[in-house]
């Protein structure tokens, strides 16, 4: 006899099968303009508050109830393989950086250029210039150590020139791959509404960490934000999609709302511009989804549009039943399981 967890396994692979289940042909329908979308999300939500009917929250795989200062909340875990792995060729960063005479204030494109025409074609060569060599040796001194807060900021200062608006990626070789902290949120509206999920996925060995904080009710909020904050540290860097302008600030907004202490202002990697750079030209938009289909060959099933996410959500409020929770669940693992792909594959393509 099949279990209930197996069931809900099974449902979860279902997401990124192709399978020609009739739940999927009426997708396909929708896809193709003829089911009117309202209707398609509705019934996929029916079905599955009718699938998950005697389901409790902890029935979910991963799933337990932890408490911190400010109260409980549900968090759920799951790890999964992962061949994570950058590039790390330390040299040629030193090499790039050592060259890049633009990095010393007072140096642009056009004096570094006349220094090279005279022989200075790197801070080392510079050591020995009557004007340049005191900073040269400071810029050195930065290269030659192996810190990627100051590879990052090097970096960061060559951005404003041609070619080199997305140079800071490059520092990621010099790091280590668990201060990478892939998340995304889930809320209720744009602004000023509670924020019912934080997904946050960890690289640890080969395996990939993903740890999710449910709002089960509006009263968790600061104890959901307070868990998710546990993650981070100095040394911990974001990578986000469209994180950058949504899914930071509005955690800020909603920590100060609560009057917490939180700091995010880390290192952050926000992989929309890198991939609307490199793929706008090639995908029909840069979606997450759409990457993942075209790239990566995933094609996600039953998944829910952020848009219907709120709707979804107050239903379980209302009628406590879990079901309309599952795909917002699942949506968001997806989403920060696929940064770590992504992010790996926008490091290739970048260099």
């Amino acid at each position: 006899m099949t279990s209930r967890r197996e069931e809900h396994e099974a449902y979860l692979k279902r997401i990124l099968s192709n399978s020609s289940s009739s739940a999927n042909q009426s997708k396909k329908t929708y896809e193709g303009g003829e089911l009117d979308s309202l209707n398609y999300f509705n019934n996929l939500k029916f079905g599955l508050m009718h699938k998950y009917q005697d389901w409790d929250l902890l029935d979910i795989e991963g799933s337990k109830v932890i408490e911190n200062i400010y109260g409980e909340t549900l968090k759920i875990t799951r790890k999964e393989k992962i061949d994570f792995s950058l590039e790390n060729k330390r040299e040629s960063i030193k090499h790039e950086l050592a060259s890049n005479l633009k990095l010393m204030p007072g140096i642009g494109i056009q004096t570094e250029m006349k220094l090279k025409d005279e022989g200075y074609n790197s801070f080392y060569d510079l050591l020995n210039h009557p004007t340049y060599s005191n900073n040269a040796e400071k810029i050195i001194e930065k290269i030659e150590k192996d810190c990627f807060i100051k590879e990052f900021k090097l970096f960061k200062r060559l951005s404003k020139y041609p070619n080199s608006k997305y140079s800071t990626l490059k520092a990621l070789r010099s790091l280590d791959p668990f201060n990478l902290k892939f998340m995304d949120i889930e809320t209720l509206g744009l602004s000023n509404a509670p924020i019912i999920l934080i997904g946050i996925a960890e690289i640890k060995g080969n395996h990939i960490e993903s740890n999710q904080y449910l709002l089960r009710n509006k009263e968790e909020e600061p104890a959901l934000i307070e868990s998710y904050l546990s993650h981070i540290d100095e040394a911990s860097v974001h990578v986000t999609y469209n994180g950058a302008i949504f899914d930071i600030p509005f955690i800020k907004n909603r920590a100060r709302l609560y009057r917490m202490d939180c700091n995010l202002d880390q290192t952050h990697f926000d992989l929309i511009y890198p991939a609307r750079n490199l793929w706008k030209d090639q995908l029909p938009n840069c979606k997450l989804t759409t990457i993942e289909e075209h790239l990566f060959n995933i094609k996600r099933d039953d998944d829910v549009p952020g848009a219907y996410i709120p709707d979804y959500y107050r239903t379980y409020l209302i009628t406590k039943n879990i079901g309309p929770l599952i795909p917002i669940i699942e949506h968001n693992r997806m989403d920060i399981v696929s940064l770590a792909h992504f992010l790996m594959k926008i490091y290739e393509e970048s260099f």
